[in-house]
């Protein structure tokens, strides 16, 4: 028996240490910078650009709708809804979704930013991040129809849950390089 444990043990640090050939790449300089975006609850990082609810609408439908349903809905257990769930957070089973949960619309933009859509995220140019963001807003009943979103209005609009998160107090820890 214990000689099966040393051949297990030494077979799986052998296969630990195995290289993959032609299995992934170093990611080049301009891949990195691409990647390297953090767009901050008070709306530092944000790129230049605009969007309006009414290019939004189309945009989601042909970009968002499939897996969130026209109406922001969701698809159950599936896609999560980005609508609905207000004065659900006490509840047993709380709707966190956009309107209900969020604090900060600028992280609804960097999560759509980085993230959808989903079968091809990072694709959407920051005018169409712009414009999504106005109209998932809109849809929540945050902002008017006819509301322009930009890099200076995105970090000004208040989102219902804005008090619903407690401030960390620790402070950050910088990783050693």
């Amino acid at each position: 028996m214990f000689r099966i444990v040393l051949f297990l043990l030494a077979v799986t640090a052998a296969f630990g240490q195995t290289k993959f050939p032609g299995v992934g790449k170093a990611a080049s300089a301009e891949r990195v910078k691409a990647a390297d975006k953090t767009v901050m609850a008070d709306g530092r990082g944000l790129p230049v650009g605009k969007g309006s609810v009414e290019a939004g609408r189309g945009l989601y439908k042909t970009k968002c709708a499939e897996c969130h349903n026209e109406a922001g809905e969701g698809r159950d257990k599936q896609w999560p809804a980005l609508v609905g769930g207000t004065g659900t957070l006490t509840a047993k089973s709380p709707k966190k979704t956009v309107g209900s949960y969020w604090p900060y619309a600028t992280t609804v933009f960097d999560t759509i930013a980085r993230a959808m859509p989903y079968d091809q995220p990072g694709t959407l140019t920051a005018d169409e991040v712009y414009s999504i963001t106005a109209f998932v807003l809109h849809l929540n009943g945050i902002v008017p129809a006819g509301q322009e979103l930009d890099q200076k209005t995105l970090p000004e609009v208040k989102m219902p849950n804005r008090d619903g998160f407690v401030p960390d107090v620790h402070p950050d820890v910088k990783a050693k390089r």
